[in-house]
């Protein structure tokens, strides 16, 4: 064997960032092919070995014992053969036995003599067999690498452009962006670093399919985890999220530890965190609320900024009535009912405002909105009901 060969395992393994004892197997199946075109006979199933140390070769033609039938001649043998032949001490599973039996392996030594060489032919079976194994394995390696970074945020460069969908290069993969991931009226220049979710991954036979985001709700979480060391330590925990990408989004945020302010944590010293949150994802308006077990409270919370008057609960259809003085009534529904929506999405309650002037009395306008489960990011577990919060 070259001397040079182990260092260039050593090598390979290092650049395909693969474990050298899977590059050894593949090498062996490369040779086991090799051998099968060269000296290979019909019946035989060639597997190679090489020790790791001397890289010496031994090629051994493997069977597993049948009782009755053959299905595959290469590869099994039937039992009343295989108890004429006697086990060998070191070439079969069943060691130390007077006789093979059903399901034991049967290894002959069919290895060739010293100086025998493969032909061209061969050697070019063997090579082709071992790249195609290596570009397989480093399909796999990169799979896993990025599966585990599914809903994690990365930074790429925006490779080119087709029509609305925006392929980013990620560096060892590309990312395909669908315009349904992307923020509304948001622009791409090809060269141009982006901060992107890995949505999700999936094998295919040309590698990994990445699909990103940067609509996902996740895509706010990430960002706080990196702005606010809180977030990232669990001091603070981001109870759920409600976003409708490029215009508006509501926070739930709770406090682990007494004495932290989970909002002014969020916002920063003069709003820095929450700016360079809203910098990033094109000026998107964040309301960061604060998280509470009692659903009347947390309610109120939700439909910030506008005062609310009382919260009215229908547990049996997880519906809530919620009453605003007048002048609170546009305020409270938000532009376009943007911020009655985003307020049941994040509490996963179906909201129902109604105005009441000064006298106490019902005014007929009115908006009500149901909690959309596909887009409320973390449901709200429910511990307190029944009870109202007056301003």
């Amino acid at each position: 064997m070259n001397p040079d060969f182990l260092t260039a395992l050593n090598e390979i393994a290092e650049e395909k960032g693969l474990d050298k004892d899977e590059v050894l197997k593949m090498i062996e199946a490369s040779l086991a092919a090799a051998f099968r075109k060269d000296y290979g006979e019909k019946d035989q199933n060639p597997v190679v070995v090489l020790d790791p140390e001397t890289m010496a070769m031994k090629i051994f033609d493997v069977k597993t014992v049948v009782e009755t039938e053959i299905t595959d001649p290469q590869k099994e043998i039937l039992l009343e053969q295989a108890k004429k032949i006697k086990p060998a001490k070191d070439g079969s599973a069943s060691g130390g036995k007077k006789s093979y039996s059903v399901g034991d392996e049967i290894r002959t030594d069919i290895t060739p003599k010293t100086g025998t060489n493969f032909g061209r032919i061969a050697a070019q079976t063997a090579k082709q067999v071992i790249i195609q194994k290596l570009r397989e394995a480093e399909r796999n390696v990169m799979f896993s690498e990025f599966k585990a970074k599914e809903r994690q945020l990365v930074t790429g460069v925006i490779q080119r452009i087709e029509k609305d969908t925006v392929l980013v290069d990620l560096g060892k993969s590309t990312g395909v962006l669908f315009p349904s991931e992307q923020i509304k009226d948001e622009t791409y220049k090809i060269g141009a670093r982006v901060k992107v979710l890995i949505l999700h991954v999936e094998p295919t036979p040309k590698g990994p399919k990445i699909t990103l985001s940067r609509s996902h709700p996740d895509m706010v979480r990430r960002l706080f985890e990196i702005e606010v060391p809180e977030v990232f330590n669990g001091v603070i925990e981001i109870k759920a999220i409600a976003r409708e990408a490029g215009s508006r989004s509501k926070i739930a945020v709770e406090s682990r530890q007494e004495g932290v302010d989970p909002i002014g944590a969020c916002v920063g010293q003069r709003g820095t965190r929450v700016q360079t949150v809203m910098s990033e994802l094109g000026g998107e308006k964040i309301d960061i609320i604060e998280w509470n077990e009692d659903h009347v409270k947390f309610i109120a919370n939700a439909l910030s900024p506008a005062k609310i008057l009382n919260v009215m609960l229908d547990e049996n259809n997880k519906e809530a009535k919620v009453e605003v003085m007048e002048d609170q009534l546009s305020l409270a529904i938000g532009k376009a009912g943007q911020n009655v929506r985003l307020a049941a999405r994040l509490t996963g309650w179906k909201i129902d405002i109604a105005g009441q002037d000064l006298g106490g009395g019902e005014k007929p306008e009115k908006k009500s909105e149901e909690a959309s489960p596909e887009a409320a990011a973390e449901p709200v577990e429910e511990k307190k009901q029944g009870e109202e919060a007056k301003e």
